[in-house]
């Protein structure tokens, strides 16, 4: 199993009465590439110094702030703002975001998010441009090229990304990914992973698994351990 770098600081196991989890929106941003046509994602880079989840590849994302509103609307609001302010990419109040899935950090991990994973088709000709404070690199990469490169230890994927990125991984364009999402009822549902065993030994396991313990395929530990279930 590939290697994560170490947890920040801000990543704690809590074993104690669980947080309550804010919410969350997150950007997947797909394109179509000029050479072939195949379907590409675009991924940021965590800075080092970051104290959660330092250098690991993420979807623009983050918190639900007071002033993107409520419901729907205001993580619609939350996915657009978080984009521009990590890769500099304006989307357009007219461009569609399909939920793709929405996530629930487990209650074993104190610092907790309710992240919706939505998709969007990337403006034509835009070009990422990290912030260099959150985000020190972007790259646009095939799903099918990022789940090799997270096996061979060149990226480094924290579970619920890779598991989007699999997701995708089915699709051959942005219009696939993007009308499959659409038709998924299950989209919106959330998806809670429960973590079992002890701080030495344990595994995720997600919900309709065998072992999950209100019913989830098993899954092994996230390399690093529970505090690497992160919002995106």
């Amino acid at each position: 199993m590939p290697n994560l770098p170490e947890p920040g600081s801000a990543e704690a196991v809590n074993l104690g009465e669980p947080t309550e989890p804010r919410e969350a929106a997150t950007v997947i941003l797909l394109r179509d590439r000029e050479e072939d046509g195949s379907l590409e994602v675009l991924l940021l880079r965590r800075s080092a110094e970051s104290r959660f989840m330092p250098s690991v590849w993420v979807f623009p994302g983050g918190s639900l702030d007071p002033e993107d509103g409520e419901g729907m609307h205001g993580l619609a609001v939350c996915a657009r703002r978080e984009l521009q302010e990590e890769s500099s990419i304006e989307l357009d109040e007219s461009a569609r975001l399909i939920p793709l899935a929405r996530w629930v950090t487990p209650e074993v991990v104190t610092r907790r998010f309710d992240t919706w994973f939505f998709l969007a088709e990337a403006p034509e000709g835009v070009e990422a441009v990290p912030d260099g404070n959150e985000m020190t690199a972007a790259t646009w990469i095939r799903p099918v090229d990022a789940l090799a490169q997270y096996e061979s230890g060149e990226l480094a994927i924290v579970f619920p990304t890779l598991k989007q990125i699999e997701a995708l991984a089915l699709s051959a364009t942005t219009a696939e990914a993007l009308a499959k999402a659409e038709a998924d009822p299950a989209s919106t549902a959330p998806v809670l992973p429960k973590v079992i065993g002890d701080a030495e030994r344990h595994r995720v396991v997600l919900p309709h698994a065998p072992g999950h313990p209100a019913g989830a395929p098993s899954l092994p530990a996230t390399p690093g351990g529970v505090e690497r279930l992160g919002p995106r």
